[in-house]
């Protein structure tokens, strides 16, 4: 044995020694070496220190069940803080560094907390950072802060990369042990897709048939409805830094699962049961048997059942020397008596470790014998199993109770997700043979650790008791047990029990916490998948977006699209080019890209019902080839959105929505459909993506389409008026959709082509509109002309208006019901002394009114008390000047009157008349031209 490792066996490739660091200094492993058994077999104990007080802390166990050895692995961008060594495969030129200590791991100044540690009891927090209240802001607060936590953050953005992918399969086997792997095998007998998920590294690929998927390195930790199931995949954290992605973020979704995840092992609770060399008996054989490594020299076993009697001969085979058994139990079983005297080695029944002996390492064992004297033995390594939890997690995040079973000591699954099985030691079977439950040891005074990773002890579990927190979801926030990257997986049954004696109770009775997703952690960035930076909210450019950066247009960000906002001329500023673009509709014709209204395509015989529901006004008598109106509100019966719908056939409709609420509407339509209304025979489906569609505004509008439109369809103001709606060609077969209608108060048309077109048909319109000196027109322009015409948009649509606030009160039915209605007419929504919608324009024709502003009483104070509404939109237009929509209380009564528009934040103050909300056009004859 070299160091601690082993001569011979294991499955690490001794063919392929691997160099890494740990806190600078050099070391050598194997390939298949976790960083755990890397430092073992190079007698590194000490890998840690406690969260609280700072202890020095070793490796416990051997699987993501690890509260102790957590570190920081590489460096710069690249770090990652509480990995957990256990899980994390080496790599040559790994630098791996230990966390939450001072300027030295073996001399921790920070220690000195473990002193004090009279005074961090349980609950300490709430009790010391109480008074003075005046400290709280300036000391307790940031100096919590800096000592939350235990690793520290790169501090800068994430380089590495990460997926997202789903799976469908058949069968899930999550877990690619022995009984996992049995369990896919007959599962693919039946010629089912079978997929296998096991958390660890393979270091020896199975043999598993062909229909059978093999994902080594991924846990599945979360279950959620139908079936789904949520994985890890490590693609390349056992790599050096590459340009592939690290991780893989899946989604299972799978017709049954079988749960084969074994159990994990309690430790026992005895004194100082912390120290680096103080393990878990079932992490030591898998040490040696899957790595090759020895992890102490001379070692002593504390047991209270018969599963950990196998290492015995394991040890041996190691060339460990063994101190002795203590064995809890009042009489060991045969099994271990016979073990023991194969391998020469004392048995002490009804025996107890009271406490680990040395500093920084276990040195000894103090024990206590059943004849009441004490024995110390040294060692090395402490080898403690307490019995096994099987490992429910999975089965509970459906929210099912662990069932407590007491001929084996430990909770078992309870309720099931559907289609779940749980097989093997998952399921209690074969573990805690012959088990005497020892959860204690008593009459040590010093520190016997429940939680290691945040330093409960036995005395924190009956403190939390005695101070009156005796269910167990109180003392896991009093104590902070199981609130840490481990998750109690070592630590919950055990603090369960001394609960339990405290209150005089048995463990059933005191219940379980429950388990929650992620079984194990997960990076953020795994989950954000590659949805970062601008691919967290990826632009979305228009059909036209080539055409308009050829017209040298400025864009702008809508929501996730990006529009043109103005199409600048030389000299020209935004003001000048919105106003300039705005002249060109009033006067000759602009178009202008609005494929990003929402469109959602709506068919069926029940489709004119169904908008009865959801939309206030009337839908059924709307003839075919025409467009309406229409307007939606919240079940509270405040605006939700506003469009247009067009009914292209006797059972298809087309509604328009709002760029912002788009989303948002397809979204309420889904729920209307599935949950309100499923016996309406209705389908829709979002288009907004399909159809490029333009706006062509402006008293030669009909001019120009006229160039475009293939005979023998007639969009004269007779054959097509206003509120028409017609499926056609264009430029000689090209299928089309043509809309009469007008957001900008003028002779208007929206014409929609299949999204592939979009730039030909500006080009198109472009060409055929020349000699009437058409030109684009963006968002900025489009903005002018809606406020001019008195339309409300998403400054008006704001969630907290009504119909009545909008002026839209007419189009609440009253012949029929549909969203909001009964809500709408509660009287405090219709009060006039609302806030209503208004127009205002400056009393002296030249300032500014400023969107934001608040409206006073003329001569009143600029108080909270006399606030009576707010500038929604405003607006410098070219024929009209500065010109505003405001929401002012009982605002249609005041017409006439003048108001003080208060705006200090841009030292604004003036006076403005209140006017109607249409300025342009009120009688709308130029619509209908």
């Amino acid at each position: 044995m070299s160091g601690f490792r082993i001569a011979s066996g294991g499955l690490i490739d001794r063919a392929k020694p691997v160099s890494f660091t740990f806190d600078g200094k050099h070391y050598q492993g194997y390939a298949g070496d976790t960083l755990a058994s890397a430092l073992l077999a190079n007698g590194v104990k000490l890998v840690g220190r406690s969260f609280k007080y700072h202890r020095p802390r070793g490796i416990l166990s051997a699987g993501s069940e690890e509260p102790n050895a957590l570190v920081e692995l590489r460096t710069g961008a690249y770090r990652e803080p509480n990995t957990r060594a256990t899980m994390a495969e080496i790599f040559n030129g790994l630098e791996a560094s230990s966390q939450n200590r001072g300027f030295s791991l073996k001399y921790d100044p920070l220690a000195v907390n473990n002193l004090l540690s009279p005074f961090f009891a349980a609950g300490f927090y709430y009790k010391t950072f109480m008074w003075p209240a005046k400290l709280w802001e300036k000391f307790y607060e940031p100096m919590i802060r800096r000592a939350a936590g235990l690793g520290r953050n790169a501090g800068v953005p994430d380089p590495d990369t990460y997926e997202k992918t789903t799976e469908f399969c058949d069968v899930l086997v999550i877990g690619g042990g022995a009984d996992g792997l049995c369990a896919a095998r007959e599962a693919a007998a039946s010629g089912g897709r079978v997929l296998v998920c096991d958390e660890n590294a393979a270091l020896e690929t199975p043999d598993l048939p062909a229909n059978v998927k093999f994902m080594p390195r991924t846990t599945v930790f979360a279950v959620y409805d139908g079936g789904t199931y949520a994985a890890l995949e490590r693609l390349t954290d056992h790599l050096p830094v590459s340009d592939a992605p690290r991780q893989r973020l899946t989604k299972i979704v799978a017709e049954r699962s079988i749960l084969a995840t074994g159990a994990l092992e309690r430790p026992m609770v005895f004194g100082h049961n912390d120290k680096p060399g103080s393990m878990l008996a079932g992490a030591v054989a898998i040490y040696i048997t899957r790595y090759g490594v020895a992890p102490g020299r001379n070692a002593v076993l504390f047991i209270n059942n018969d599963d950990a009697a196998s290492l015995i001969p394991l040890l041996v085979s190691a060339k460990v020397q063994i101190s002795g058994v203590v064995d809890s139990r009042p009489k060991s079983s045969d099994l271990v008596h016979d073990l023991a005297r194969e391998a020469g080695v004392p048995v002490f029944a009804g025996a107890v470790i009271t406490r680990a002996l040395g500093c920084q390492s276990v040195k000894g064992a103090e024990i206590r014998l059943n004849n009441g004297g004490v024995l110390k033995l040294e060692c090395d390594l402490i080898a403690s199993s307490g019995g096994f939890n099987p490992n429910v997690a999975l089965t509970s995040h459906f929210d099912g109770k662990p069932v407590w079973d007491d001929a084996i000591s430990a909770f078992i699954p309870g309720n099931l997700p559907p289609g779940m099985e749980v097989i093997g030691k998952a399921a209690g079977q074969g573990i805690n043979l012959n088990i005497q439950p020892c959860w204690h040891v008593g009459a040590y005074p010093g520190k016997s650790f429940v939680d290691f990773q945040n330093d409960v002890t036995v005395k924190d579990i009956r403190l939390a008791h005695q101070e009156g927190f005796s269910s167990v979801e109180h003392v896991k926030r009093y104590t902070t047990l199981g609130m840490a990257t481990d998750q109690g997986k070592t630590a919950n049954v055990n603090a369960l029990a001394l609960l339990a004696e405290a209150t005089g109770k048995t463990v059933p009775e005191t219940g379980t916490t429950r388990f929650r997703p992620p079984y194990t952690p997960v990076a953020i960035g795994a989950l954000a998948g590659p949805h970062k930076g601008k691919f967290f909210k990826p632009t979305r450019c228009a059909p036209t977006h080539e055409f308009s950066e050829a017209q040298g247009a400025v864009f702008v960000e809508t929501g996730m699209w990006l529009r043109a906002q103005y199409y600048p001329r030389a000299g020209e500023d935004w003001l000048a080019a919105a106003q300039r673009e705005v002249n060109t509709v009033r006067n000759h014709v602009g178009i202008c890209d609005v494929t990003t209204l929402g469109k959602i395509d709506i068919q069926g015989p029940d489709a004119a019902k169904f908008l009865e529901c959801v939309y206030t006004n009337s839908w059924t008598n709307l003839a075919v080839g025409r467009v309406r109106y229409g307007l939606m509100l919240r079940e509270d019966g405040m605006v939700m959105d506003d469009g247009t719908t067009a009914r292209l056939g006797k059972q298809h409709f087309v509604m328009t929505t709002t760029t912002a609420n788009a989303a948002k509407v397809m979204q309420h339509l889904e729920f209307c459909s599935q949950v309100l209304w499923p016996e309406l025979d209705v389908t829709f489906i979002s288009v907004t993506d399909q159809w490029a569609q333009i706006a062509v505004a402006g008293p030669d509008s009909r001019a120009t389409l006229e160039k475009l439109v293939d005979a023998p369809f007639d969009i004269g103001n007779e054959a097509f008026p206003y509120m028409g709606c017609a499926e056609l060609t264009i430029c000689g077969g090209t299928p089309a959709r043509l809309f009469r209608i007008s957001f900008s108060g003028e002779l208007a048309y929206e014409i929609a082509v299949p999204a592939r077109y979009g730039n030909a048909l500006a080009a198109k319109l472009m060409e055929a509109g020349a000699e009437f000196g058409i030109a684009p027109y963006g968002t900025e322009a489009l903005g002018i002309m809606r406020i001019e015409k008195g339309h409300a948009a998403g400054p008006e649509l704001n969630g907290q208006t009504t119909a009545h606030d909008l002026g839209l009160h007419k189009l609440l039915s009253k012949k029929k019901d549909f969203i909001g209605r009964a809500l709408a007419a509660r009287p405090a929504l219709t009060d006039p002394a609302r806030p209503t919608l208004v127009g205002l324009r400056p009393v002296d024709g030249v300032s500014i009114i400023r969107a934001g502003s608040h409206l006073l009483p003329v001569g009143a104070a600029a108080t909270a008390e006399n606030d009576q509404g707010h500038v929604s939109s405003a607006a410098r237009s070219p024929s009209l000047g500065s010109i505003a929509l405001a929401l002012l209380a009982n605002g249609p009564a005041r017409i006439g009157e003048q108001i003080r528009v208060y705006d200090p934040v841009r030292n604004g103050d003036t006076l403005a008349e209140i006017v109607n909300p249409v300025h342009y056009d009120p009688s709308g004859s130029r619509l209908h031209a």
